[in-house]
């Protein structure tokens, strides 16, 4: 097998393929089976924002007694938020106890509140990095896109006085200027970019005039949009780019490291093949890397990205006319 060992955020990996973060990384056991199978890292499952708030608020509201007692809101609030963080450090110090594999805590957030607080506990739980899921949708008519743009920013700053482990971002497409976000964010300290996270699609079921949710897992050919960006900005980002979505084989993999990427998250294949593809996906990139003669990821890593093209958005208009009108 040729040389999968890459670095990414400053982490050593045995392989570019992390475990996305997901539900299948909410135990120890699955956490052990990935790497078992080969994977690089792994990112825990999302300790959520909301999740957070809706065992504090539960827990007040179940008890009308206590409502007339502020020092026992006070208490239940605190305990609600310490269970639920609690339970979530519990699984860093597991996972840290008895993996090699860098283990990396997430946070699935949208504002720059009180949760930031919790970030320092993460890393003294021992979690090697820590990964910020930015879920946040610019669906307010009457919000701009600076004011949008602005809570990225202010929750990085935040975090980055809390905690000195590598910290990633992980954000959506969902940007006016989407490159020079990108960069931008890039230039803030933080040690990777995690392009791009999903929002779960709604579908109408027209027989039970329900809202239902659609295409939970991401497709292959969804690739091609993170394939696309990081392609265009890995020469010129200052930190690490990691690819996600749509990912289910080798050569995915291979065709985003090609591009630039650092590392490949895997998620929805874990869901549909099982653990075990880890080690599927790995085996094809080793075996495609003998047939081209590479020793080691660092050897094509970026090979294919747009760094020789001076405009690489009119490089794109090319191949589009090209394949749509018959230019030769």
């Amino acid at each position: 097998m040729g040389d999968l060992r890459t670095t990414y955020m400053g982490l050593e990996l045995s392989s570019p393929i992390i475990a996305g973060s997901s539900g299948l990384n909410n135990n120890l056991r699955n956490l052990l089976d990935a790497e078992k199978h080969g994977a690089g890292a792994v990112v825990l499952k999302s300790l959520f924002e909301e999740q957070i708030n809706h065992e504090m608020y539960s827990a007040v509201n179940s008890d009308s007694q206590n409502a007339v007692y502020p020092e026992a809101m006070d208490y239940l609030s605190n305990y609600t938020k310490q269970h639920s963080v609690a339970n979530y450090l519990k699984l860093i110090r597991e996972a840290k106890e008895n993996l090699s594999i860098p283990v990396i805590a997430s946070i699935n957030c949208l504002s720059a509140n009180e949760w930031i607080n919790f970030a320092s506990q993460i890393e003294e739980a021992g979690a090697d990095a820590l990964e910020l899921n930015l879920f946040i949708l610019p669906s307010d008519p009457f919000r701009s896109g600076e004011e949008n743009e602005k809570v990225y920013f202010d929750i990085i700053q935040e975090v980055r006085k809390k905690i000195t482990i590598p910290l990633s971002v992980k954000i959506s497409f969902y940007f006016s200027g989407l490159g020079k976000t990108i960069l931008h964010l890039s230039w803030t300290g933080i040690s990777g970019l995690v392009l791009f996270n999903r929002f779960y699609s709604p579908d109408i079921d027209i027989n039970e005039m329900e809202v239902t949710t659609a295409n939970v897992f991401s497709s292959p050919n969804e690739i091609y949009m993170p394939l696309r960006w990081i392609a265009m900005l890995s020469d010129h980002v200052q930190c690490d780019l990691c690819a996600s979505t749509g990912v289910e084989n080798g050569e995915s993999a291979v065709k985003l490291i090609l591009a630039g990427a650092t590392a490949v998250q895997v998620t929805s294949a874990l869901y549909k093949y099982g653990i075990s593809k880890i080690t599927d996906i790995n085996d094809q990139i080793s075996d495609w890397m003998k047939v081209h003669g590479y020793t080691s990821i660092n050897d094509f890593k970026g090979k294919m990205s747009l760094k020789k093209a001076q405009n690489p958005a009119a490089y794109e208009r090319v191949q589009f006319m090209k394949h749509f009108a018959g230019i030769e």
